[in-house]
């Protein structure tokens, strides 16, 4: 048995737009806040607008040698599609994901195991690698538009591995973003735990089964929505996602979201009909976004119509500015 007690939730909150010292600072953090500075005033210059996706779930270890993990589902599949609905409507893209889960334009061949689709072809001199389309359909369009995007600089992929990594990543790139103003937009899809175990209180070694049943104390996650919309990028258009699986209540969680952190909207979908059925939830509308059947059937993906709702929201937003 597993016993998980849930600590005082008035420690969830970053203090003074900071995180803990429990959440040390990657060494790599400052060189890539550079590269992202760079993307946003490269882009923003040109007239262009930026977002920040951020993408695919977090785990959170139970050892500081870690065997062991709590995680959630998310694939990055939602963020990976969303990419490149934003990248074909104008937009410039960071793209913040957790390290192997899905990546745009290649997520489309994720069940395909690549060694079959390619043939090698021999002669005396050298060697070609052929591609088997009918495995990789669509594979020229999709390089082709891959390519494009990687040409011009319009997508910057930044990866993370832990949770202490995505929280100050996600700092970083809103301070990044901040000089661009209301032409920055924080597209927030990665599934963030809401726990964790510190650091100071985890054990180093592996846990035993043989000590008997487990029990886990947990802190709160520092939510990180408060001080990015009044602090690190205030300017910006900032979207949150609300995940559930009890429909009853995912429009209240959905408003109460937007009365607490101030920011533009919410996405909110329940687990089961989340490809199909989503609501875009601001402080004024509520929009739902829903494919038919037929378009199921014909690999219309929900994603398209999400982004599509949101960067004219955008545009509004920033005609109001």
């Amino acid at each position: 048995m597993c016993t998980v007690a849930h600590s005082d939730p008035s420690a969830s909150s970053v203090v003074d737009g900071g995180l803990s010292d429990e959440f040390a600072v990657p060494s790599h953090v400052e060189d890539v806040k550079k590269l992202m500075v760079e993307f946003a005033e490269r882009h923003g210059s040109a007239g262009r607008r930026v977002v920040l996706i951020t993408s695919g779930g977090t785990k959170v270890p139970l050892e500081s040698r870690t065997v062991r993990f709590l995680d959630n589902f998310s694939s990055g599949r939602r963020g990976a599609s969303s990419a490149e609905y934003f990248l074909y409507s104008g937009y410039a893209v960071i793209f913040l994901h957790r390290h192997r889960s899905l990546y745009p334009y290649s997520r489309l061949y994720t069940g395909v195991n690549l060694l079959d689709s390619l043939r090698l072809e021999t002669d005396k001199d050298n060697g070609q690698v052929l591609v088997d389309q009918k495995a990789l359909p669509n594979i020229a369009t999709v390089l082709k538009s891959y390519q494009a995007v990687k040409a011009t600089g319009l997508l910057l992929p930044v990866e993370f591995n832990t949770l202490s990594e995505y929280l100050h990543l996600l700092k970083a790139a809103a301070q990044a973003l901040s000089s661009i103003g209301s032409k920055a937009m924080f597209y927030l899809a990665a599934a963030v735990s809401d726990f964790y175990i510190p650091a100071s209180e985890m054990p180093e070694h592996k846990i035993q089964s043989s000590n008997g049943p487990l029990q886990i104390s947990m802190k709160m996650v520092p939510k990180m929505l408060n001080p990015l919309v009044k602090d690190w990028a205030p300017q910006a258009f900032v979207i949150s996602f609300k995940l559930e699986t009890d429909p009853s209540i995912l429009l209240e969680r959905a408003r109460r979201a937007l009365d607490i952190y101030n920011h533009q909207a919410v996405v909110a979908n329940v687990l089961d009909t989340r490809r199909g059925y989503v609501v875009v939830v601001t402080k004024d509308t509520q929009h739902e976004l829903v494919l038919t059947d037929e378009e199921v059937q014909n690999e219309v993906e929900i994603e398209e119509r999400i982004v599509s709702n949101l960067t004219k929201a955008h545009s509004q937003f920033m005609s109001q500015v």
